[in-house]
């Protein structure tokens, strides 16, 4: 290796430890995600066939016990490592992941993911697959739709490994905008290096 290469890549890999300790001492990047992400999210979440898909949901999922919650999760975890995926592929081909996966690629890489799920927590719909079904038991959904339609929770710039990006998830209430109630939540990952 040239000295010239050399002290090229460890600049590079000066940059990049800097701009991760930056990122993780603190949430630098809360106030440009507030103002600009945030109202693009809830743009495009109010989307007439999102609240319906939710609403529908909500209805089929409203008779569903912990005990059947945590079994579909079981399944969902356990198809992740499978090559048969029929709940997965069932939930990645519908209106709505095909809808979130648009919005994902129109982003031109500001978003990492995006998940949309109903008032118990379970995804609606996915621009990827996510490691679980349900998002019940985590602050993403606990934190948005329990906490009402002005809730809002951004996360800790984290360093996601698969994608090597920093990036933050964003979460937010689903609230549908005829009658003004809560009925899901969706979460967002950005690319908190796109909005720099």
């Amino acid at each position: 290796m040239k000295a010239g290469q050399f002290l090229s890549g460890a600049v590079a890999a000066i940059a990049i430890l800097a701009f991760g300790a930056a990122a993780n001492a603190a949430n630098e990047f809360e106030g440009p995600i507030k103002d600009s992400v945030v109202p693009e999210i809830q743009s495009w979440i109010s989307n007439p066939d999102i609240i319906k898909a939710i609403t529908e949901q909500n209805a089929k999922h409203s008779g569903l016990s912990q005990d059947e919650i945590e079994a579909m999760d079981q399944t969902w975890r356990a198809e992740t490592k499978a090559s048969a995926r029929p709940m997965i592929t069932g939930v990645l081909e519908n209106a709505v992941s095909g809808y979130l996966r648009q919005v994902k690629d129109k982003g031109q890489g500001l978003y990492t993911e995006i998940f949309v799920m109903d008032n118990r927590g379970l995804n609606v719909g996915q621009s990827d697959v996510t490691s679980d079904y349900w998002q019940g038991d985590e602050a993403k959904w606990q934190k948005t739709y329990q906490a009402g339609a002005d809730a809002m929770l951004i996360d800790e710039v984290e360093f996601d490994e698969s994608t090597q990006i920093y990036q933050s998830q964003v979460s937010l209430p689903v609230v549908d905008p005829a009658s003004g109630s809560v009925i899901g939540a969706v979460t967002v990952g950005v690319n908190v290096e796109a909005l720099q």
